[in-house]
């Protein structure tokens, strides 16, 4: 699913590619037929990417052949009710999420489909209302168990749902104060395209998100609120991340970040926040956190590496390439050998070691547009770019 088997950017594999490029261990290309902002994910010999068809108004689910990249099939709806986004977020920027038998999508105002793996519709709940805000959708499902927790927002209905990933029935859903969808004069905007994440925190489970101005923990079998932790600004892009017993969030637009120690009761801000940063600079992606130290890209392209424990930087350096941007909006993957690997805009990858010394390993350029992240699955890489989808392999 998005970010990975446990959602934080963590893969178990090492020894992946370290260099390529448009002609350099690429295993094969295939041109897509519109252009997205989604990452596709991989299950056995089936590559799963969600696209929007702009002028027809068609939301696909396409499997594809992960040896080949050949198309299988494909699967989705036809939507043409006008739908709120920004010009740089096509629709169907929301990943899949697969458990093996199922493959589940959230296609905004279109609803929620799931299909078996040959693209047959299992339920779809197209009763969820309408998605509205300036800058569109961008969450994801996430499968954990037999539930399927989805943020539905932002914008004035910001709902946080659990779903039995086998009906599609509602569990549990819980309402948060939405609005603020940047429009009008006064150009107010609020929101968080967050993705849930569910750890065990001592003899019960918690399922963290970020939300304008809090973090929270709910009871992912109830709904119940464990806990809130004050401190993140109106705008949420990334996803929160859990380690070593604490909780790490960032704000976007005009960001903070903070820490809160996991397992508290109520307003945990004076008890559990252990630090708080009231200024950051512009982040979209999500980080990774590595033995003792958290690793984020800035929106403009710069790697930072703060320490976990205080929060405060010990270094930030800005990732250059020959792409036109070094803009960045992706999010960070971590292998279990201790690199990092990240992507812009431009279509510029780049290799870092996960350490609290800065070392650059590799730069490594498609010629491509690309705002997604990155896919890692049994040695390669698959890389969402405007135009095509990308396999890398030695």
């Amino acid at each position: 699913m998005w970010r990975g088997v446990q959602g934080d950017g963590t893969t178990v594999e090492s020894g992946l590619p370290t260099t390529w490029g448009a002609e350099q261990n690429v295993r094969w290309k295939i041109a897509l037929p519109d252009r997205g902002n989604s990452t596709p994910v991989v299950w056995k010999d089936q590559v799963f990417i969600t696209q929007a068809i702009e002028k027809t108004g068609q939301r696909l689910l396409l499997s594809l052949d992960r040896k080949t990249g050949k198309q299988l099939w494909e699967a989705g709806t036809i939507y043409r009710e006008p739908e709120l986004t920004h010009g740089t977020n096509p629709y169907c920027a929301g990943s899949p999420a697969t458990d093996g038998e199922r493959v589940i999508v959230f296609f905004a105002s279109a609803g929620v489909f799931c299909y078996d793996l040959k693209g047959k519709e299992l339920w779809k709940r197209t009763d969820l209302g309408k998605h509205h805000h300036i800058w569109g959708s961008g969450t994801s499902p996430v499968i954990v168990g037999n539930r399927v927790f989805l943020n539905f927002g932002p914008g004035e209905k910001t709902t946080l749902y659990a779903f039995d990933k086998v009906t599609g029935k509602t569990l549990w859903q819980h309402e948060e104060p939405g609005g603020a969808s940047g429009e009008g004069k006064e150009k107010k905007w609020l929101g968080s395209w967050a993705d849930p994440m569910v750890r065990t925190v001592g003899s019960r489970e918690e399922l963290f998100l970020s939300y304008p101005g809090r973090v929270a923990a709910f009871d992912p079998a109830t709904g119940k609120e464990w806990w809130t932790c004050e401190g993140l600004n109106p705008l949420v892009y990334n996803s929160p991340l859990f380690a070593e017993g604490q909780v790490i969030a960032f704000g976007g637009y005009g960001g903070m970040g903070l820490s809160v120690r996991a397992g508290g009761q109520g307003d945990v801000t004076k008890t559990h926040r252990l630090w708080h940063l009231p200024k950051v600079s512009q982040r979209i992606g999500s980080g990774v956190v590595h033995q003792g130290h958290h690793y984020i890209l800035s929106d403009g392209g710069i790697a930072e590496c703060r320490d976990l424990k205080t929060g405060q930087m010990v270094w930030n350096e800005r990732l250059k390439g020959p792409g036109p941007t070094g803009q960045n909006w992706s999010s960070l993957v971590l292998t279990a050998d201790g690199q990092c690997y990240a992507i812009n805009q431009g279509g510029d990858a780049f290799v870092f070691r996960a350490s609290p010394k800065f070392e650059l390993l590799a730069t490594n350029s498609l010629g491509e547009k690309v705002i997604g992240s990155m896919a890692v699955s049994d040695g390669q890489l698959f890389i969402r770019g405007y135009k095509h989808l990308w396999c890398i392999g030695k």
